[in-house]
Parts: C-alpha cells; sequence; structure tokens
C-alpha cells in the first residue's frame, strides 16, 4: 500500500520565531526571514495561504473586451482561464476539460459561441455549461442515455472586477469583495466618485508593457510601498517630488500600504493636457498615490491618469511585472492629438520601473547571505513596508 506523502511543515522550513519577530512593533521587528524569498518549499505555503485563500489579482477586463475573448493564465501552476460573455459579464473557471483533464485554451483569442477541447472536442458555452459531446456514444453518436451533461460544467472560479482590476479568491474562502475593497474606496472617494470611475479607457496604444525580473514577487510590493529609495534608485523623480514632499498609506483593516505625494505635476505639452477626473479636489490637484493592494497589485492614482501594476509570481524568485494605462475618457486615451503625450507618459512609467528592477534584484540576489536576519526597518520610512510584511506573517501563522 503506497501512503501519501507527509505535508512539509512550515516550521521545517523555517524558524517560526523568525516569523513571529516580524509582527513586534517596528523599532524591534525584523524583516521576513530569508526562506520567505529563495526555499521553494516556501512558495507552496505562500500559494495555499495568500494566492489561494485571498482575493489575487489575474489581469484587467480590458483584456477581454468583447463578449468570447478570453486569455489562459498561470497562478502557480494553477491553470485559469478568464472570459468576457455574451452579457459582458467577465468570467473566470478553472481551464481543465471535465472529460479527460486536458488544458483546454493555450493563448489569447477571439471565441466565436462555445469554448472547444481539442482533446475530444467537448465544447462548453460561455457560463461554462457543456453543451456538445462529440461522439460519446460512438461515431456520429452525440448524445448517451448514461451521461448527464450538466454534472460535467466547468467550474467556475469566484471572481470580482473593480476599476477593470480581476481579482479571484480560488478556495472561496475569503470575505465578501466590497467589503473587502471597502476601506480603499472609502480612501479615494474624495478623489475619484463612483460616476468618475466609468470615465476610465485604457489606452491601446501606449497603455501596456510588462517586464521580467529575476526576484521574488514580494520585493516589488515592499519596493512599492516605500519612498525612501528616490535619492538613491530615481535621482531625476527625487528633483521633482523628493521624500519629503511624499506621505506614508497605511490601510485599516491592515489589506493595503504605500506611498502619496504632494507634488504631482501634470504632463504639458503646448496647451494641451489630459483630461481630469470631474470631481478631483483642486485644493488636492497636485495629490497622487500608489498603493499596493495586498498581495500582488499595486496602483497609481492621479487626477489625469491611472495604472494598474500586477504581479504574476513565476517562481521563487521570477516575476512578471503587467503595468496597463488608463486615462479619463475617450479623447485622451485613445484621441489622435493626445497619442505623443500618451507615449510619453508610457516611457516615464517604463523607466520607473525599470529602475527599481535593480533594487529588487539586488535584494533577491542579498537574500543568498546566512547572516542576514531580516533586515531592520527605520521607524520612520519603512512604516508601509513593514505593515506588508505583517500581513504575510499574519497569514502564516495568524
Amino acid at each position: 500500500m503506497v501512503k501519501n506523502p507527509k505535508k512539509t511543515a512550515l516550521s521545517e522550513i523555517l524558524d517560526i520565531q523568525k516569523i513571529k519577530a516580524v509582527k513586534k512593533p517596528i523599532e524591534e521587528a525584523h524583516g521576513l526571514p530569508n526562506e520567505c524569498y529563495t526555499s521553494v518549499e516556501y512558495l507552496n505555503f505562500e500559494k495555499e495561504k495568500i494566492f489561494k485563500d485571498k482575493w489575487t489579482v489575474i489581469g484587467v477586463g480590458s483584456l477581454v473586451p468583447s463578449p468570447g475573448d478570453a486569455y489562459p493564465y498561470n497562478l502557480l501552476g494553477i491553470p485559469l482561464i478568464v472570459l468576457r460573455d455574451k452579457e459582458n459579464r467577465i468570467r473566470v473557471f478553472h481551464n481543465v476539460c471535465s472529460h479527460r483533464g486536458f488544458k483546454l485554451l493555450s493563448e489569447p483569442c477571439s471565441l466565436k459561441n462555445l469554448l472547444r477541447c481539442p482533446y475530444h472536442s467537448w465544447s462548453y458555452d460561455f457560463e461554462g455549461k457543456l453543451i456538445a459531446t462529440p461522439h460519446i456514444g460512438g461515431l456520429n453518436i452525440h448524445e448517451s442515455e448514461k451521461f448527464d451533461k450538466s454534472k460535467s460544467n466547468l467550474k467556475e472560479v469566484r471572481s470580482k472586477v473593480w476599476m477593470d482590476i480581476i481579482f479571484v479568491n480560488i478556495n472561496n474562502n475569503e470575505l465578501e469583495f466590497n467589503e473587502h475593497i471597502k476601506p480603499l474606496e472609502d480612501r479615494w472617494s474624495k478623489f475619484v466618485s463612483k460616476k468618475d470611475k466609468n470615465l476610465l479607457v485604457h489606452s491601446k496604444d501606449h497603455g501596456y508593457f510588462h517586464l521580467n525580473v529575476k526576484s521574488n514577487w514580494k520585493f516589488a510590493i515592499e519596493n512599492y510601498c516605500e519612498s525612501y529609495h528616490l535619492p538613491t534608485i530615481h535621482p531625476e523623480l527625487n528633483k521633482v517630488s523628493n521624500i519629503n514632499d511624499h506621505y506614508h498609506i497605511q490601510g485599516l483593516p491592515n489589506r493595503f500600504a504605500g506611498q502619496g505625494s504632494k507634488k504631482y505635476n501634470q504632463l504639458i505639452k503646448g496647451n494641451k493636457t489630459f483630461d481630469n477626473f470631474k470631481n478631483w479636489p483642486k485644493h488636492l490637484s497636485k495629490n497622487s498615490e500608489y498603493i499596493a493592494l495586498f498581495p500582488n497589485v499595486m496602483i497609481g492614482l492621479h487626477i489625469d491618469h491611472f495604472y494598474v501594476f500586477w504581479l504574476e509570481p513565476i517562481s521563487i524568485n521570477e516575476t512578471k511585472e503587467h503595468l496597463m494605462m488608463y486615462y479619463v475618457g475617450d479623447n485622451s486615451a485613445t484621441g489622435k492629438e493626445f497619442e505623443d503625450m500618451r507615449q510619453e507618459n508610457k516611457r516615464f512609467w517604463k523607466d520607473v520601473m525599470s529602475e527599481d528592477i535593480k533594487a529588487i534584484e539586488g535584494m533577491q540576489e542579498g537574500r543568498n547571505s546566512p547572516v542576514y536576519n531580516g533586515g531592520n526597518f527605520s521607524p520612520l520610512m519603512d512604516n508601509p513596508t513593514h505593515q506588508f510584511h505583517k500581513w504575510v506573517a499574519n497569514n502564516l501563522i495568524g
């Protein structure tokens, strides 16, 4: 008799006391231990406790703009399908045929009326319902009294879309999404009204880029949360918005953290500027906020544009970063007269995010040191980063 392999306990991978040390007050705390960035076995715990248990981002609705549009997504080995149905709703399904477990979709595509398995041609409608089983009873016999199709529909994943961002909760055990997002919505209500959110339009020509990074996904979040690195990593940006112009953001309950700036300067070309959010307060026109919504999405809100920067973990030390740009209204997002400005804005943010690669890859390399204890925090500058570390620790050990 073959016994099931014993599950590895977290305590066999790392010292639990090191996780507990993360949760201490910032003056006494250490950061997450090295194993959280270097151990393949540890990544399995994150997969369960964070990426499957929590609301996790797997893309944006603008990637499937029309009914029938679909793309596959691999969430740490879990194959998923993102699909826009005929009612214009975005749905997420497990990317596996109910028959023999064949992966249904391998590339982004535009489907006409159904999703067909390449193996035996079992076919599903856009609601995941199994509607065709060719030759199931023999040649040209497509039905069988002994087979109930209704028991073989695709398995749908709990999902929600907010500001075009697609969130999934694989294990279907997280609190309701409206409650999850409410602290951030409340914070941003002073900048953007519910009506204004509907004005966001993705820029198709200069609205997307991705970066491949040789580092653990958490380093991107940690780096994004703080402005402490501006003078050294972003010297040009620091000239127009230095660390003294920034403020900490720590969302309670502990679901997001980041930084804000009081020195955002809109892009101007001659007498042209992008359209602004109509209800943005005039006295806050130079404010912008950069928030990491845990675990894996970073968002930037400005008076004239918005971006979504989400992380696709590939392995313990590889991450793919995706950034999607949005503007206020069709004119700024698609108008020919603003194309040069959209191109410049994309280039600016790609340069900034590319500069960060040096920092996060450097931290990844440093975590191979056996003498590093997870690091100490600046009690004044690292509060949002410490908050993220505590969030991870709480999800690992409660």
